[in-house]
């Protein structure tokens, strides 16, 4: 599922998980439930590794 939003804008954000397919699967709350706190810090970990 993350593989689509990162080939169409080259990142992840927090937003994409409020969309399609996410939403399907629980969407923000449910990574919120998961990750918490340290979502931002995941992300943006992720990111800065798909750059590099």
């Amino acid at each position: 599922m993350i593989r689509d939003p990162i080939a169409a804008n080259l990142r992840l954000n927090i937003e994409d998980f409020s969309c399609a397919p996410f939403e399907q699967e629980g969407g923000l709350g449910k990574v919120l439930q998961l990750f918490g706190a340290e979502l931002p810090q995941v992300i943006e970990t992720l990111n800065r590794e798909l750059a590099a």
